[in-house]
């Protein structure tokens, strides 16, 4: 009997590595939430899920139709947003979460950002482009005046999370900084000799989304009720983050074979009032505004209203 279910492609992000961030994906994965809400839409669905090492082949796979859905950090939904105005015109479905970034270093030195010098590097998944380079350019233009956003590009190297955790711990490299992020920065911070400089709530002004999601118009107009359905399920899992994280912990240190942090551990994490699991978007124009100032997105959406559909914006995002 041949499977008469629709078969999509859901994509955790450009990302590998244990970034806790990604949990309610997990949850939705694992618990098979996405194919639960759309039965109940009365719409069978196959679902896949997939990681990217880099933003852009995610991004064409998306644009190509090969994939129904992308994640990843603010500046990505930006960027590809940016890309496809004129064509498959992506929008937001939802957020994640709001997480922190923070700069942490080994050198005692380096007390501000205007510490480091040509002898330091700073790691960070992707230069120039990605959230951590993006905010680490706002502080940049904060501390050191306008026009001088890439003051600090030549210090960084591109890095993903798990190996600048092993350069930065390790001492045997030229990495003695990391823009990071949960759990690696708890990590980071429970070792002596390292330090944070700053965070990314400081330089925003307050809690900022760190991950979204987000697909194509085309493939929402042609699939409205996947589209509910996996926003439905996204909210479940949200949900069941916030009513159990020790049951949320429990199941993403087994389902991404996590063997050196403990249940108490990630639960606390999850629970920390910095970390927010959250589908409401939180200053995503501070992020759309400096990005277009400096010439990573050619437009500036006016507001929230061209950056998600209609079923976020009712949540009343800032």
């Amino acid at each position: 009997m041949s499977d008469t279910r629709q078969k999509f492609v859901v994509v955790t992000g450009a990302s590998t590595g244990e970034g806790i961030s990604y949990l309610p994906f997990t949850i939705m994965k694992e618990e098979k939430l996405l194919e639960k809400h759309a039965a109940s839409l009365g719409v069978g669905v196959a679902t896949q899920w997939q990681r990217f090492p880099t933003p852009a082949p995610m991004r064409e796979a998306l644009v190509s139709g090969k994939i129904a859905f992308a994640a990843g950090g603010v500046t990505q939904l930006l960027t590809t947003w940016d890309m496809t105005r004129t064509n498959v015109k992506v929008r937001g479905v939802g957020t994640l979460n709001a997480m922190p970034l923070y700069l942490v270093t080994s050198n005692p030195k380096v007390k501000t950002i205007a510490d480091f010098t040509s002898k330091d590097r700073i790691a960070l998944p992707a230069v120039r482009t990605s959230i951590q380079a993006v905010m680490l350019a706002m502080a940049a233009e904060r501390a050191f005046g306008n026009g001088q956003a890439d003051k600090l590009n030549p210090l960084t190297v591109s890095l993903s999370h798990p190996d600048a955790l092993a350069a930065l711990l390790g001492g045997k490299s030229d990495v003695d900084a990391h823009v990071s992020s949960a759990p690696f920065v708890y990590k980071e911070l429970a070792t002596p000799g390292i330090h944070k400089v700053l965070d990314s709530y400081e330089v925003l002004g307050g809690p900022h989304t760190y991950n979204a999601v987000w697909t194509s118009t085309e493939f929402r107009d042609a699939n409205p009720k996947i589209v509910e359905a996996f926003v439905d399920a996204l909210r479940e899992a949200l949900d069941q983050i916030k009513a159990d994280p020790a049951a949320a912990a429990t199941l993403w240190l087994k389902a991404e074979n996590i063997k050196d942090m403990s249940v108490a551990q990630v639960e606390e994490i999850i629970r920390t009032p910095e970390n927010e699991w959250t589908m409401t978007p939180k200053n995503f124009m501070a992020f759309a505004k400096f990005m277009n100032q400096i010439g990573l997105i050619s437009a500036k959406p006016t507001d929230l209203h061209e950056l998600f559909f209609d079923n976020i914006n009712s949540l009343h995002g800032n």
